[in-house]
């Protein structure tokens, strides 16, 4: 398979992230757990034919969109796809972040996601049995790891960055969802 990473030589350090401003930023929520709580905002604009353009602070607008064989043009990722990116991400994130702390340094994350999901309601227009749970169901994450630390350490990083991440957790505990028509 071909390297994602153009910017990485196999073998090589992950660039590194600032050890100080992760202590500095780990004792500030320490100090205050208060100052963790954020909110997060986008905004999504449709553009015909389940394309999708969402804003993100000032970025560059994201594209997401379907496949062909669910009526998109297959322009972009889906929003399942899109769900399951940002959690391979704020895992990668996680790993970083912990492995830093703890003095490991790594050459190598590679994090492989799988899940089922049911999308036989259509988006509301199919199969619409009251008890039917539409989504991912099942996530398998397999994550490979490369450093200077023994398999032991490398596994405890990951299942600790698996524990702690905000989008593991959204996906595995209920969140309050509102829905307002303004």
């Amino acid at each position: 398979m071909t390297s994602l990473t153009p910017n990485h030589t196999a073998g090589q350090p992950l660039e590194a992230i600032d050890a100080a401003a992760l202590s500095a930023l780990a004792e500030k929520n320490q100090v205050n757990p208060g100052v963790g709580k954020k909110q997060i905002r986008t905004h999504t604009e449709a553009d015909g034919q389940f394309r999708n353009y969402t804003q993100v602070r000032d970025l560059e607008p994201v594209l997401v969109s379907e496949p062909e064989k669910l009526l998109g043009d297959n322009s972009a990722p889906n929003p399942t796809e899109v769900a399951q990116a940002a959690l391979a991400s704020c895992i990668s994130v996680g790993i970083q972040a912990i492995a830093t702390h703890r003095g490991v340094t790594l050459t190598a994350i590679d994090i492989d996601i799988e899940s089922d999901i049911d999308i036989s309601a259509v988006w509301g227009v199919g199969d619409l049995d009251d008890d039917k749970r539409t989504g991912v169901s099942d996530v398998r994450v397999r994550i490979h790891l490369e450093g200077d630390a023994d398999r032991d350490t490398l596994d405890k990083i990951q299942r600790d960055a698996v524990k702690w991440s905000p989008v593991v957790n959204t996906y595995t505990r209920p969140a309050t969802l509102t829905s307002t028509l303004v």
